[in-house]
């Protein structure tokens, strides 16, 4: 019996532990009663939740340092930069920021944060006072947008890494894989180190996934026994804004913008012809389980030559993740909507710079984009605490929003591909508007 567990697939293994925690919590909650459910859940489902938690907590800053810098890093490979150029790396930042926009306007929009009950994220009013008590200090200093850049600067990167500084650790991250890039052979045995470092980080996370089964039921089991059937509701609410981002920027950025006006090519021989690649990337959630399939759409499907395809793609796989910066946006509205915290133009401004540098470091693996959300939070006044909490309640249900943010990745990665190989003159459009696919 364990050997069939342990041989299943995380993300069914991971079904099974939310509907085992779902019946537990129900069962619980008005089998017993909303008390008496909710103390037993709180004795004996909340702290196996509360560890693996602190197994999240644990993964997020050598996750996002080491594997930030390795993306960084693999950038500067000279082949890649003389297939790519400047204008390729452009691109992919573009469609990100105006990813996580869309997250932003479809979250504030639809409102998925609006009603939650702040008391499932433990001691609610200290950390409500702490939030608040940063909003007030900024209010105070009047901070502009050019203060809330600088404050992305870490003036000592040693206290930001001990302090959990996530935002100037993403700065400095950047900073040190340009140098290690500028350095060239002499800095080798850094990027090598760092290469095999976030290598190391995806291999531990994937050890700690391996327990998200127990995790999912001790957590899911707690919420529901606690609060019952309520509190999906706002779940509900937040996979409507994911989805719907998501496709807005798959039909408008990549279909009408990228093919339909920039490429000038039909778009249902473009979408027809990826199909293959979004049905791995929404079936694995992994952008890089997904690259194989996707290189050889993009090469038999849609015409772009081998070389183009052999290196957009895989840096696409690394630094283009705008399903990712989508969720991250809707995720800081999802955290400002539970917290009663008023946004400024300013702090929308730095949530989408933060998810968008954020989710270049996400590694193509499932639920990574969750795990670097804590970093976006930070950027509202959101506490450490509040934010872990946060992330392990959305953890459960993360497999169907990281399915559909996968796609996206995906689509993007090999409409910017198509894009790369129209200005090299690599693109065979006769290929591209073929009715054959392989």
């Amino acid at each position: 019996m364990l050997s069939i567990w342990r041989a299943m697939k995380l993300w069914k293994r991971v079904f099974i532990g939310l509907a085992i925690g779902i019946v537990v919590g129900l069962g619980l909650h008005y089998g017993l009663g909303a008390e008496r459910g909710g103390d037993i859940a709180t004795t004996w489902f909340k702290p196996f939740g509360d560890a693996f938690v602190r197994l999240i907590k644990m993964l997020v800053v050598p996750l996002i340092a080491t594997t930030l810098i390795s993306g960084i890093v693999a950038m500067g490979d000279p082949k890649r930069l003389r297939s790519l150029g400047a204008r390729t790396i452009g691109l992919y930042m573009a469609t990100t920021f105006f990813a996580v926009s869309l997250g932003l306007i479809v979250g504030t929009i639809i409102q998925p944060g609006s009603g939650f009950d702040t008391s499932l994220l433990g001691d609610g009013g200290s950390a409500m006072d702490t939030v608040t008590g940063k909003l007030e200090k900024a209010a105070a200093a009047d901070k502009g947008l050019a203060e809330y850049l600088l404050s992305i600067i870490p003036t000592n990167p040693v206290a930001a890494f001990t302090q959990g500084d996530v935002i100037g650790i993403i700065f400095f991250s950047i900073m040190f894989g340009i140098g290690i890039i500028a350095l060239g052979d002499k800095a080798k045995p850094v990027a090598d180190f760092f290469d095999a470092a976030s290598e190391v980080m995806m291999k531990v996370t994937m050890f700690i996934m391996d327990l998200a089964p127990y995790g999912v039921l001790a957590l899911i089991a707690w919420v529901l026994g606690t609060k019952g059937l309520g509190i999906l509701a706002n779940m509900g609410k937040l996979a409507l804004a994911l989805y719907l981002a998501c496709i807005l920027q798959i039909i408008f950025v990549y279909g009408g913008i990228i093919v339909k006006t920039i490429l000038r090519l039909p778009l249902r021989r473009f979408f027809f012809g990826i199909a293959d690649a979004l049905g791995i990337a929404y079936s694995t959630a992994s952008s890089n389980a997904t690259l194989p399939v996707s290189i050889s759409c993009a090469e038999h499907n849609l015409g772009v030559e081998k070389s183009v395809a052999g290196s957009v793609l895989p840096l696409g796989a690394t630094i283009n993740m705008d399903g990712t910066a989508i969720y991250l946006g809707i995720i800081a509205v999802f955290a400002a909507q539970m917290l009663g915290i008023d946004l400024s133009i300013g702090e929308y401004a730095m949530i989408a710079l933060t998810a968008t540098m954020t989710s270049i470091g996400a590694a193509g693996i499932p639920s990574a984009g969750l795990l670097l959300a804590a970093g976006v939070l930070q950027v509202i006044g959101v506490t450490d605490a509040q934010a872990t909490l946060i992330i392990a309640f959305i953890f459960p249900f993360d497999r169907l929003l990281d399915m559909m943010r996968t796609a996206t990745n995906v689509t993007g990665d090999i409409a910017v591909a198509c894009t790369v190989a129209k200005w090299e003159g690599q693109l065979d459009e006769e290929t591209f508007k073929s009715v054959t696919v392989h």
